[in-house]
């Protein structure tokens, strides 16, 4: 599969590998036939869910712990939960990232993604702002959505201008991150500088998926288990809702987009989606499909060893974003 980059991107010291390590291929080996497996044998109920939740933390935990020095500070603001992430040395200032994290609507949390958020802030030297919004089946759509938009506007009433902030999302945090994005575009909110997305999850019908996943050697779980979480999350909602069915308009006025998937996921087909609405809308859209990786491999440095260098081109992405915005917003000023 072709893998596209602007030329600032293919200049990075750090290239996008041709094949995976062997730790990642033992990664994605032991994720197919040990955690997928769990995953498509727990069941569709309360029980099910709550053990879930408890593998995916684990996981989460002992393939991307928090790095020491990491500081983190709650928020409970309104109707805004979440949580600031700031590696070792990084202080507050004028910039920020905000970063959705995934796992189906259902699964993960801010606490989960805390040891991402921390190497996401090490690598730009930025805080990183995780919002904690509401899981299904207990809160379905739109509550997760809602909880997104409204912690992108507690940043901007807080002081935060939108073109000093970053968006990121992995999974379904990139379905909510793109939600957000062309809501703003529909009401005429402010967009931010940029936003990265890993493995971002678009189609809820799930049939992309159900076409790589027999193509390519997806680790982590099923085109259906993905589907019936996403259920969880709809509801009684109509599936297509322009808030649930993702389409980008021509000329649709969204922030340029670095995208990060493995090209052995089911949500690779997704990821080349996002891609082709954005370019045929007129968006800058970067796409990087790195071989062999497991889903949202960036989370997990001490599984693969390539998540530490796709993180740090995702931030040299960030930080390109907010220098770009800077430049424009003096030049209007000038």
């Amino acid at each position: 599969m072709a893998t596209t980059r602007s030329t600032a991107t293919s200049q990075l010291a750090t290239a996008v590998p041709t094949a995976p390590t062997l730790r990642s291929r033992l990664a994605l080996t032991s994720g197919r036939y040990l955690i997928r497996p769990i995953n498509c044998a727990l069941p569709h109920n309360r029980l099910g869910i709550h053990a879930a939740r408890g593998l995916v933390a684990a996981i989460m935990a002992a393939g991307g712990p928090t790095p020491p020095g990491t500081r983190v500070t709650q928020v409970r603001s309104g109707p805004v939960r979440g949580e600031w992430v700031r590696a070792a040395g990084v202080e507050f200032g004028d910039r920020a990232i905000y970063f959705v994290h995934g796992s189906g609507y259902v699964i993960c949390s801010a606490r989960t993604h805390r040891g991402l958020a921390a190497r996401l802030s090490r690598e730009t030297g930025l805080p990183v702002f995780v919002i904690d919004y509401r899981l299904a089946p207990e809160h379905p759509f739109p509550a997760a959505a809602d909880d997104v938009g409204a912690g992108y506007r507690w940043l901007l009433a807080n002081g935060y201008r939108a073109q000093d902030v970053v968006i990121g999302g992995d999974s379904a945090g990139g379905h909510l991150t793109m939600d957000l994005l062309l809501d703003n575009a529909r009401t005429g909110t402010a967009q931010p500088a940029g936003a990265v997305l890993f493995s971002p999850l678009i189609d809820l019908s799930f049939q992309l998926a159900e076409h790589h996943q027999r193509r390519g050697t997806e680790a982590m779980a099923s085109a259906r288990v993905g589907r019936r979480a996403a259920e969880l999350y709809i509801g009684g909602s109509a599936a297509d809702s322009p808030r649930l069915r993702l389409t980008v308009p021509p000329g649709a006025a969204l922030p340029p987009l670095f995208v990060q998937a493995s090209d052995a996921e089911m949500l690779v087909g997704d990821a080349l989606r996002l891609r082709d609405m954005a370019v045929a809308a007129g968006v800058p859209c970067e796409l990087e499909l790195w071989p062999g990786q497991v889903h949202v491999f960036q989370a997990l440095p001490v599984m693969v060893p390539e998540a530490t260098p796709a993180l740090r081109r995702a931030a040299r992405f960030i930080t390109d974003s907010l220098a770009r915005s800077e430049a424009a917003t003096r030049e209007r000023v000038s």
